[in-house]
C-alpha cells in the first residue's frame, strides 16, 4: 500500500496522507488499508463511504438541543425520554443504533456530569464529535477524583447543598444531561429555546444560557 505518496488518491478517493509533513500513525494506515480492502473485495463502495461521512459529519449539538428544548416543552416527551431516552430520541430521527442512551436530568439539588474514563464514548449522534478536552486523560481521571473542581475551571460553582453526581459512559452505553431550564424562558418557542443549550451542557461542564 503506497502510504508515503503526497498527492496520490486511494481507490476510494481519499487521500492517502492529511498533508506532507505529519506521517500516518499506526490506526491511520490500518483504517485506510481496512477501507481499501473493503472497496476492492467490492464490500462497500467510494460513495457508501462518503455518504456515512456525510452523516457523520452532519451530527452535532443542534440534534441534542431539540432533544432537550422539546423535554423542557413536553411532559410525555419529558417522561418517555426518562424512562427510555433510547427510543425517546429515535422517535424524533436521532437514532442511536443498538446503543443504550440514558438522560439525566439537572436540577437545583442535583448536578450530572458525564465522563468516559476508559476512552471516548459519547453520544455523537446527538452531540456530534467529541471535544478533544472529553477524550484527555486529566479529563478523564480529575472528574471522577474531583467533579466540583473539574466543574468550577469550565465555570460551574454550584452550592455545597447540590449533589454532584458522575456517569461514567461505556461502550454499550451513553448518557446526555437534561440541563435544567432558565428561568424567564415562559412561553418560547421550542426552536427559542434550543438556542440555549450549549454542547457543554448536555454533557454537564456547563448550563443552558440564559435568554
Amino acid at each position: 500500500m503506497p502510504h508515503d505518496h503526497h498527492d496520490s488518491l486511494s481507490p476510494s478517493g481519499h487521500p492517502y496522507r492529511a498533508d506532507d509533513d505529519t506521517p500516518l500513525s499506526y490506526w491511520q494506515t490500518m483504517e485506510i488499508a481496512v477501507r481499501e480492502l473493503l472497496v476492492e473485495k467490492g464490500i462497500t463502495s467510494p460513495e457508501e463511504i462518503a455518504s456515512q461521512i456525510n452523516t457523520m459529519d452532519a451530527r452535532s449539538p443542534a440534534n441534542g438541543a431539540q432533544v432537550v428544548a422539546r423535554a423542557w416543552t413536553d411532559p410525555d416527551f419529558h417522561a418517555a425520554l426518562m424512562q427510555d431516552a433510547s427510543a425517546a430520541t429515535r422517535d424524533m430521527g436521532f437514532d442511536i443504533g443498538p446503543l443504550k442512551l440514558i438522560a439525566v436530568e439537572n436540577t437545583a439539588h442535583e448536578h450530572n456530569i458525564i465522563v468516559c474514563t476508559l476512552c471516548s464514548c459519547y453520544p455523537r449522534n446527538l452531540l456530534g464529535l467529541p471535544p478533544d478536552w472529553y477524550k484527555s486523560r486529566a479529563y478523564r481521571s480529575r472528574t471522577v477524583r474531583d467533579p466540583r473542581g473539574v466543574l468550577a475551571e469550565f465555570g460551574v460553582t454550584l452550592p455545597d447543598t447540590t449533589r454532584v453526581r458522575v456517569h461514567d459512559s461505556t461502550a454499550d452505553m451513553r448518557y446526555i444531561v437534561i440541563p435544567a431550564r432558565p428561568s424567564g424562558t415562559d412561553g418560547m418557542s421550542v426552536d427559542e429555546l434550543a438556542k440555549l443549550v450549549t454542547r457543554d451542557s448536555m454533557i454537564g461542564t456547563g448550563v443552558a444560557r440564559q435568554p
